[in-house]
């Protein structure tokens, strides 16, 4: 405790000590906020941009090679990783054998996954590849609860009742259906939600195979799209893309090179927005801000690629949207509960 003479030298200047503090701890939470409200504009901003430029690359460009595009975005997030580790600026964990093999079967769903998003967006408007990403949650649900025992309240299983309701009817009044698009993203969400599911097992297993005894972040991306690369040049010859490669007269043009240059840099700045994000917030916020983030990019894609749509479509992919909102809060109580 401070001596009373020292509260008597602050009277005399007109404030206690703890006045004195208040001026310093409010430009604290206001940079705190600063740096939250930034976090989340550069997380919404990168997030968006990396679909739309894909959506750009594959539809307006007409790039009939899905996995290469992968492939080469992939490639430069193992440069940029890669120097930023060797510079210092980041730490990763070295690839040891017995890494590599606990986190190999993880990484094939995360190929397929990547794969399968590249082939839907071709085909499908962006909003509507929105909409049918919500079948995701409903198959993470129903594995949460058979793989883990975890049981969601009411309020939960009525969003995801609330987002199949929508993926029927969006797809039903689309005007721009195409069926193989549809079944590349039907595939594309159990995909993504077996990732979802079999990271949790994976990433508690190769803690134990560290060095560090921890596997952050930039290691997972490391990991992931450093195992990508191989596996990428096997697809690239299975689905014969070399021979469209070396007829596209796409490669000769400067603008495509920085584009698809563009995109790379952008899947990574996700990864980087994210965590920033998720560290200056929360899990709540985060999850919340991602299912709000929804609405500009479903806006943003009818509008820049004139998408053919109609009242129901859109009313639709409306519901859809504030599906996922009323999904993500229901997620919240049932955290806050737990």
């Amino acid at each position: 405790m401070k001596p009373h003479e020292n509260d008597e030298i602050d009277l005399e200047d007109g404030k206690l000590e703890k006045d004195k503090d208040r001026p310093i701890r409010s430009k604290g939470v206001n940079r705190i906020q600063n740096q939250a409200l930034l976090s989340g504009l550069a997380y919404c901003i990168s997030s968006c941009s990396m679909i739309l430029v894909n959506k750009y690359v594959l539809s307006s460009y007409d790039f009939n090679a899905g996995i290469s595009l992968m492939l080469y975005q992939n490639f430069i997030s193992v440069i940029i990783v890669s120097t930023l580790s060797f510079l210092g600026v980041i730490s990763t964990e070295p690839l040891t054998w017995r890494l590599i093999k606990v986190w190999l079967p993880v990484n094939f769903i995360f190929v397929g996954m990547l794969v399968t998003s590249m082939f839907s967006l071709k085909y499908i408007n962006v909003a509507m590849v929105t909409i049918l990403k919500n079948v995701t949650n409903v198959i993470t649900a129903v594995g949460e609860m058979y793989l883990f025992q975890k049981d969601h309240d009411s309020r939960v299983w009525a969003a995801l009742f609330l987002m199949i309701i929508s993926a029927i009817s969006g797809g039903i009044t689309d005007l721009s259906f195409h069926a193989v698009g549809y079944a590349w993203q039907i595939i594309n969400c159990f995909l993504t939600a077996s990732y979802s599911l079999t990271l949790r097992r994976v990433m508690d297993t190769a803690k134990h195979v560290t060095k560090s005894g921890n596997l952050n972040e930039f290691s997972m991306v490391m990991l992931n799209n450093t195992l990508s690369l191989p596996l990428g040049l096997i697809l690239i010859f299975v689905f014969n893309e070399v021979e469209y490669l070396s007829r596209t007269p796409l490669l000769r043009l400067p603008t495509f090179w920085f584009v698809v240059t563009l995109s790379g840099f952008l899947g990574l700045a996700i990864s980087f927005t994210s965590m920033w994000f998720l560290h200056q917030t929360g899990a709540t916020t985060y999850s919340l801000v991602g299912s709000l983030n929804k609405i500009p990019l479903s806006v943003a894609g009818i509008l820049l690629f004139h998408v053919p749509t109609s009242l129901q479509n859109s009313a639709s992919i409306l519901f859809g949207l504030l599906a996922g909102v009323f999904f993500a809060r229901a997620k919240m109580r049932e955290r806050s509960q737990s």
